[in-house]
């Protein structure tokens, strides 16, 4: 990340590590940079597209220097309403949009037209290298990009959304600090309902985050969305980091103690699921053995030996407004690819 100079505010970042925390706010707007000394009783207020960037520089007791780049978006909105009575919504893990859109079959699928919504897991991106190297280019013009990158480090995590209709709002994060960190959750809110892009945290390939994911965030983001569809139908989409049943990857027995096919894992997915909500595919497709990942080692794509870690997910009450829900395995560009649904919004 780039490392800027200016007027600093110096806080405690952590009492054990005895961190301190540099801060000064840099507002966008309309493509013009203004820096400004930030003032407790005049917060800045400007019409039209406005970011305001928190840059942190953080010395720890290493004495190395890392950057934190958190950004508060001004998000462009509107009524949520689509003109049509049915939209179709493509979800992808780009694995880095960066080397993504180096692919020409991926930048045509971010420019395809068909799809009213594209939610995009893994940006490994952040605002600066989204600008610097016009990453937003990439996709269609009808869109309006919405964006939610990590903000601990470069180049890691990070979901967006890419719309034709701009959402009545925009959330980035589900509000607990210990989960906000790394860019996973985008939430936007249409007209009829909730969509919620998401990537859920890897639990780690030596299990190091296996009970962070299990106890902590798998409990707080069902409690978000139990939440959400108390209020509107409510549709969860992207990576989730789980093979739910032994037909959703190639070597189930090979992968009992494995990130993603864990048994907590697994049983923290049915728990979600009994509260009350749908595993779109699976409903739909209920004995079709496809996958939405592929390792980049031993040609596994070539022999389709995959796993299924991508899911379009709703509340069961409205579960007959799914009306497609599928993998595109047709498009490279990543390790995972496309899932696809189609929802009848005069059912929602």
């Amino acid at each position: 990340m780039n490392q800027k100079r200016g007027r600093q505010a110096i806080k405690r970042l952590s009492p054990d590590k005895k961190d301190e925390v540099q801060q000064k706010d840099v507002v966008k707007s309309k493509g013009k940079q203004q820096k400004e000394v930030k003032k407790a009783e005049d917060p800045v207020e400007k019409k039209g597209e406005q970011k305001i960037e928190k840059q942190q520089i953080i010395k720890g007791d290493d004495k190395k220097v890392k950057q934190v780049l958190e950004i508060e978006q001004k998000f462009e909105l509107g009524d949520g309403k689509f003109s049509t009575p049915t939209i179709k919504i493509a979800s992808w893990n780009v694995n880095g949009i960066r080397a993504a859109t180096k692919r020409e079959q991926a930048v045509q699928y971010l420019h395809d037209n068909k799809f009213d919504i594209i939610c995009l897991n893994e940006l490994k991106a952040d605002q600066s290298v989204f600008d610097k190297e016009n990453l937003g280019s990439k996709f269609g013009k009808h869109y309006v990009l919405y964006l939610n990158f990590c903000k601990t480090k470069g180049g890691y995590s990070g979901v967006g959304i890419a719309s034709k209709v701009k959402p009545i709002s925009i959330k980035c994060d589900i509000g607990i600090d210990k989960h906000d960190k790394e860019g996973r959750t985008l939430t936007a809110e249409y007209e009829k309902f909730y969509l919620v892009a998401c990537y859920v945290p890897n639990a780690g390939q030596k299990l190091e985050r296996l009970d962070y994911r299990t106890k902590e965030w798998d409990v707080d983001f069902q409690n978000y969305l139990e939440d959400l569809k108390k209020k509107k139908p409510t549709i969860l989409c992207g990576d989730l980091n789980v093979s739910h049943h032994e037909i959703d990857l190639a070597n189930p027995a090979g992968n009992k103690k494995t990130a993603g096919f864990t048994q907590q894992e697994r049983d923290q997915f049915t728990n979600y699921l009994q509260k009350g909500w749908i595993d779109t595919f699976r409903h739909l497709h209920p004995k079709e053995v496809k996958y939405s990942y592929f390792s980049a080692r031993n040609n596994s794509r070539q022999e389709n030996k995959g796993w299924r870690l991508d899911y379009f997910i709703i509340n069961k009450e409205v579960t007959n407004a799914i009306i497609v829900s599928d993998i595109n395995t047709n498009i490279e560009g990543s390790d995972h690819v496309p899932i696809e649904c189609e929802v009848d919004l005069r059912k929602l």
